[in-house]
C-alpha cells in the first residue's frame, strides 16, 4: 500500500510477516509456497532449495508440508510463515502481532531468532500489543495513537506512557504532569505519593544491595480525598523493563482501612532480595479497591543488586549441588 501521505524509503530486501492470509495462496502446498514467496523477493529456486530444509525444521508441520496450506490450523500457518520469512535472508523484516498465534515453544524459539537477527543487525518493524516483548526485543519504540506518534523513545518509557493512556481512558481522568524523578507518573488523585525509600536492614535508604540482603521499600502517601481500603503496591523491573516480582497490600491480605483528606499512610514492604547481579528498577502506586490508580510511579528507584555468586535470569534461587559416581 502506498502511504496517504509523505513517502517511505526502504534500503534492502524486505521480509513482511503479516496477518494471517496474507501472501500464501490458500491453494498451495507449504512447500510450493514458500518457493513462491521467495521467488517473489528475488531469491533463486536454487537458493530457495538450499534454505528449504532450514525452514522446514524451524516450521516443525512434518508431513503437512506438502498439503495446501488451506487445510492449515493457524498455528501451522504462522509456523511456515515465519520459517520463510526470516530465512529468505531479509535485510529488513515487518511482524505484525504474528507471535499471538503458536505454543510456548515455538514462540520462544522465535523470540530467540530474533535476538539472532538483532545481533547480525537486521532491521526489525516489529508491531505487537505484546508489552513484555518490545521491551525484550526493541532497543526503540514508538506509540501510534490516531494515526499520529504519541510517544518515542526507549522501550520502557513508551510503554509507561502507554500503559497510562489505557488507564486514564478507562478511569476517565485527565493526566497527572507532575514528576516525581519517574519516567512517567498518572492517577486521579485521590491519593499521593509524598516519598519512596529503599532501605537496607539498618534503615538507611541505599542505592545498591547485596543479593539476599533484607531490604524494605517504604512508601509515604497523603490523602487529598476520603479513601477507604485503598491499595499500596510495588513492581520490580530489570534494566529493560521486564517485571520481575510486584505485590500489594490486597495480595498480601493487609486492609489499610478508612481515611479522610489530609491523612498520611506509611506502608513498608519488607524482603530478602534473592535477585540476580544487574539493575533494577521500583515503580510504586496507590490504588482503589477496583485497581483504579490514585498515583502511579513508574521506575521511581533505580537500583543495582550485586552478589560475589553470578546466575542467570533474573531470580538468585542459591541451587545447592549433590553428586555421586558410579563404576
Amino acid at each position: 500500500m502506498q502511504p496517504t501521505q509523505g513517502r517511505i524509503v526502504t534500503r534492502g530486501r524486505i521480509a513482511a510477516l503479516l496477518e494471517l492470509g496474507a501472501g500464501f495462496n490458500p491453494e498451495f502446498s507449504g512447500r510450493e509456497n514458500v518457493f513462491l514467496n521467495g521467488e517473489i523477493m528475488g531469491l533463486t529456486r536454487a537458493e530457495i532449495e538450499r534454505a528449504m530444509p532450514s525452514i522446514e525444521a524451524f516450521a516443525e508441520i512434518g508431513d503437512f508440508i506438502a498439503r495446501p496450506v488451506k487445510e492449515y490450523s493457524s498455528g501451522m500457518y504462522v509456523r511456515l510463515a515465519f520459517a520463510t520469512a526470516i530465512h529468505v535472508d531479509p535485510e529488513i523484516l515487518i511482524v505484525d502481532e504474528a507471535l499471538a498465534v503458536g505454543d510456548a515453544v515455538f514462540a520462544n524459539r522465535c523470540v530467540r531468532k530474533f535476538e539472532e537477527l538483532r545481533e547480525r543487525k537486521i532491521t526489525v518493524l516489529f508491531v505487537s500489543h505484546d508489552l513484555g516483548l518490545v521491551k525484550q526485543l526493541s532497543n526503540r519504540a514508538i506509540l501510534l495513537l490516531n494515526g499520529r506518534i504519541e510517544a518515542q523513545g526507549s522501550p520502557t518509557d513508551v510503554i509507561n506512557r502507554y500503559i497510562g493512556l489505557v488507564l486514564e481512558k478507562q478511569q476517565s481522568s485527565h493526566e497527572k504532569q507532575q514528576r516525581f524523578g519517574a519516567s512517567y507518573r498518572h492517577g486521579d488523585g485521590v491519593s499521593e505519593i509524598l516519598g519512596v525509600q529503599l532501605l537496607n536492614a539498618e534503615a538507611q535508604p541505599v542505592s545498591t544491595v547485596c543479593g539476599g540482603q533484607p531490604v524494605t521499600v517504604r512508601v509515604l502517601s497523603r490523602f487529598r480525598q476520603a479513601a477507604s481500603d485503598p491499595m499500596v503496591g510495588i513492581l520490580i523491573r530489570t534494566r529493560i523493563g521486564m517485571d520481575v516480582y510486584g505485590t500489594n497490600t490486597r495480595i498480601e491480605k493487609k486492609h489499610l482501612g478508612a481515611y479522610l483528606p489530609g491523612d498520611q499512610l506509611e506502608v513498608d514492604f519488607h524482603f530478602d532480595c534473592w535477585l540476580t547481579p544487574q539493575q533494577y528498577t521500583l515503580t510504586v502506586a496507590t490504588q482503589s479497591p477496583d485497581g483504579s490508580s490514585h498515583d502511579w510511579l513508574d521506575d521511581v528507584i533505580p537500583f543495582d543488586v550485586v552478589d560475589a555468586r553470578a546466575a542467570a535470569g533474573v531470580a538468585n534461587l542459591r541451587a545447592e549441588i549433590a553428586w555421586r559416581v558410579s563404576r
